[in-house]
């Protein structure tokens, strides 16, 4: 056994009565610390109400698009008059200790720290009601130690000052519920039509649910979000012994009435792009959408209002106003991403749900450029050929199969090239070179290209299964038209404080993203839809619009049973078209399917009229050859069409396109004349 010797028991005694003295200092400084700042507060007194300023949103050309009033729709009402169900479902989802702290729940604040760590973000929230309350009345919402240090400075006053029931009852009429609406009882009055005191358990959950996302979770907005988070609650009430089982099914099956929506809070010029801004702004500045109204902002956006009018015109006059079809207009900048023009439906006020930003749907054809660029990175030129004719595919190791048709069954029968395939939307060609590159390279194209949702690794997605975002999808053809560089849609420049300070500048360097000699073949390609003389056995998928425009675009449409959709782009703008039913309704009427290549071509001219022509300028690394687009060959002065085309430089034709040369009858043939000598000597007849 180890004899411990005195010397260094002594030293161990020293070293803890050296750590409990340090221990003991610390601990009367935080009590003093601690002491101090309650005594401050309370010396402070209660906290006053602030008034909130108007946040004020301007379009790129620095007119007043929208000015957020958010003291109209403010009403104070007791607790006592504000249902108990409402009390409960929002103490339920917000603190479920609000009357055990004292302002901070530690045990909280303890296990969302552990959940951020884990998951090396910001994932959970700690604030009580309490520390909400403080930061509306304090009304500095960005992420700062100052603004972190004053909120809980707030929080104490408020403690020290008010009892539960009063903090409790300031909470809930200073809450944010969006689209302009403050407090609970201007809540109930405008999505129920009824005060505060006469909520149902089911509307009371439902409205409880709104705060933590006004933009996500308010039923006029995504009704179906709004109405899951409800049942969340009703469940967690009912873990908490708010309500019994019976309530809890009796609240689910309760048919919700809303105001009727023509109630909804009118904006100023394109509400759905001041809604798709405020969203925007709400994940760039990491504050939450109640504070930017409040705020006094002056928030500079890049909406051009001649080209948000000339939109909303020509979708009112295109679309039958007989028509319940929907529609989604977006149009970008593609140097800089920046979002121009936006129409999220065909009413705002019937329907606030962005179709631009919102809506997941599938592509169609639409997608076919990405996978024609992921090829052209492969190997493929637009001279590669594949036979164009009813195929089926199989694979997952044989296991499944694939059988794909063109539009209304028209097939070539005989080999086409790439060029012809884009303008075409040949499926076949498609489907075929997408498994031959190999299914996952469109996946890796839709994550380059910054689609927001995953391309699954299955034939189909050749043909535009995968669901995505219009907006998503039309930034991506502005990467392919810009040569490669990264862009994402941009919805604001710059923020200014109500002191004229800039809190937030949007970045205005872009990264390469793609190869640039890909992109610009892939988009020269895509002028091949209006070009009807690219073939001749059925006609180019723009040949509708063609006879209209007036300048030379790159463009891809793309038709689903449920959707319809054109995107198209010159150098200045990118701009995207969908139509459709919102539930899943075919489009079944020929006009129908004709409305979104109508817009777009209507729109694409106004806003280019008095512009400079301008085509896409060729990068280093390409050539040009003028091809018969029927074999990709070199064209020669023989064949009827020849059209300019570019290649990655060494990947160009060198073979001449023999198919139109004239065809001699040998019988016709002149006989040699012997006195010419041999072939020899008439090629060098110099000699002589």
């Amino acid at each position: 056994m180890d004899i411990i010797s005195p010397k260094r028991v002594r030293f161990t005694l020293k070293t803890i009565r050296a750590l409990i003295f340090l221990s003991i200092l610390a601990i009367l400084f935080l009590s003093t610390i601690l002491v101090s700042v309650s005594l401050y507060a309370k010396w402070q007194g209660p906290p006053s109400l602030s008034v909130p300023q108007s946040t004020i949103i301007y379009a790129d050309d620095g007119t007043k698009i929208g000015e957020l009033h958010n003291g109209e729709k403010r009403y104070w009402v007791d607790l006592d008059h504000i249902s108990e169900h409402l009390q409960q479902a929002t103490i339920a989802i917000e603190d479920q200790s609000f009357y055990d702290h004292n302002g901070f729940d530690y045990k909280r604040i303890v296990g969302a720290a552990l959940a951020d760590l884990k998951a090396m973000s910001k994932v959970q929230g700690a604030s009580t009601i309490t520390q909400q309350y403080a930061r509306n009345l304090f009304l500095a919402h960005e992420k700062t130690w100052k603004r972190k240090a004053n909120e809980a400075l707030y929080t104490i006053r408020l403690e020290q000052n008010y009892n539960k029931d009063e903090i409790l009852e300031g909470y809930l009429n200073t809450i944010y519920y969006g689209h302009g609406v403050y407090g609970i009882e201007a809540a109930a009055n405008y999505y129920f039509g009824k005060s505060a005191s006469e909520l149902s358990l089911g509307e009371s959950a439902l409205l409880a649910g709104i705060p933590k996302g006004p933009n996500l979770y308010s039923p006029y907005v995504n009704e179906e979000k709004s109405e899951q988070r409800q049942k969340m609650i009703l469940e967690i009430m009912q873990e908490e012994n708010y309500i019994t089982k019976e309530q809890l099914e009796e609240a689910r099956k309760q048919n919700l009435e809303y105001k009727t929506k023509t109630e909804v809070v009118k904006k100023g010029l394109a509400p759905y792009f001041q809604d798709a801004m405020m969203n925007s702004l709400v994940e760039e500045l990491n504050i939450d959408e109640e504070a930017i109204q409040t705020q006094g902002l002056k928030i500079y956006t890049t909406l051009d209002p001649t080209l948000q009018t000339t939109a909303e015109e020509i979708m009112e006059h295109s679309i039958e106003k007989k028509s319940d079809i929907q529609a989604g207009f977006v149009a970008i900048d593609p140097k800089t991403g920046n979002v121009k023009a936006l129409i999220g439906g065909r009413n705002y006020q019937e329907s606030p749900f962005n179709r631009v930003t919102q809506a997941n749907r599938q592509p169609g054809s639409t997608i076919k450029p990405l996978l024609y660029y992921a090829a052209v990175t492969k190997g493929f030129t637009p001279s590669t050929e594949m036979r164009s004719e009813p195929t089926t595919f199989t694979y997952d190791d044989g296991k499944a199969t694939y059988k794909p048709s063109n539009y209304n069954d028209y097939y070539a029968n005989d080999f086409i090239t790439m060029l012809q395939a884009i303008a075409l939307s040949d499926n076949i060609f498609a489907v075929k070179t997408h498994m031959f590159i190999g299914m996952e390279e469109l996946a890796k194209a839709g994550e380059v290209f910054g689609i927001q949702t995953k391309i699954k690794e299955v034939p189909s997605t050749a043909l535009g299964t995968s669901p995505v975002r219009l907006i998503d999808i039309v930034n991506a053809y502005g990467i392919l038209g810009n040569g490669g560089k990264r862009i994402a849609p941009t919805f604001v420049t710059k923020v200014e404080d109500a002191k004229g300070e800039v809190i937030f500048e949007a970045p205005k360097t872009k990264e390469q993203a793609l190869n640039e000699q890909a992109a610009f073949i892939t988009t020269h390609m895509m002028t091949g839809m209006f070009d009807t003389d690219l073939n001749d056995y059925t006609s180019v998928t723009g040949s509708s619009i063609a006879d209209s425009l007036t300048r030379d675009y790159a463009g891809k449409s793309g038709t689903t049973s449920t959707d319809s959709w054109m995107i198209g782009l010159t150098p200045q703008l990118v701009t995207g078209v969908w139509t459709g039913y919102d539930k899943g309704k075919t489009i079944d009427l020929v006009q129908e399917r004709a409305y979104a290549k109508k817009i777009w071509a209507s729109f694409m001219e106004q806003a280019h009229e008095g512009d400079s022509v301008k085509a896409f300028k060729p990068p280093d690394g390409v050539i040009g050859v003028y091809i018969n687009p029927d074999n990709g060959r070199i064209a020669t002065k023989d064949c009827p069409v020849s059209r300019l085309t570019y290649y990655i430089e060494g990947s160009e034709p060198t073979e001449h396109c023999t198919e139109h040369l004239p065809k001699i009858d040998p019988s016709e043939e002149p006989p040699l004349n012997e006195d010419e000598g041999s072939l020899f000597e008439k090629l060098f007849k110099w000699w002589d």
